[in-house]
């Protein structure tokens, strides 16, 4: 019976997300590390200040020695989650915090930088803020248990990168 070698079609976040953390284990990483640079980019990757988490991510991967590529990976793989947790943020933010709701009519918004654009700047800053400080607690709360959890999922996956089994291409006997 001769051997056939077919390529396996996977989904995008597969090829984008898990290849990349299989490469990076191939190359000696360790699953210890490679859980806390993928938690760190999972929650950095979606606090609400727009257009920080790369500098962010880095910069917390450089200080705690994190591997970059992953954290970076796991980073950019929230942007769309990010956006989606924006608005929560600041709403939830204003509960904990106990000050005036962000209204999202762009009507209000536009009557407020017209009447009192600095008034209207400081309630912004306060919100986002607010949201910062709410999402900082959470993400010192659920990164470390995330990293805890994939630890030994991160090792299992080394066992069977070690012992060849997980391919990128299946290996099929016809």
């Amino acid at each position: 019976m001769p051997h056939s070698v077919t390529a396996v079609h996977h989904s995008w976040i597969y090829r984008r997300c898990v290849l990349p953390i299989l490469a990076l284990l191939r190359m000696g990483a360790a699953p210890h590390t490679l859980a806390w640079s993928i938690a760190i980019g999972l929650f950095v990757g979606i606090n609400p200040l727009l257009g920080s988490t790369t500098l962010l991510c880095l910069a917390v991967s450089f200080r705690f020695r994190l591997n970059l590529a992953a954290s970076q990976i796991a980073n950019h793989a929230m942007f769309p989650l990010e956006l989606a947790l924006v608005i929560p943020f600041i709403r939830m933010g204003s509960r904990v915090f106990r000050t005036a709701e962000m209204p999202l009519s762009p009507n209000l918004f536009l009557q407020g930088v017209r009447s009192a654009p600095l008034t209207l700047t400081r309630q912004l800053w306060m919100w986002e803020w607010h949201a910062l400080v709410l999402w900082a607690v959470i993400s010192a709360i659920a990164a470390p248990l995330l990293a805890f959890a994939l630890t030994p999922v991160l090792r299992g996956l080394l066992a069977r990168v070690q012992q060849h089994q997980y391919p990128v291409v299946s290996m099929d006997c016809e």
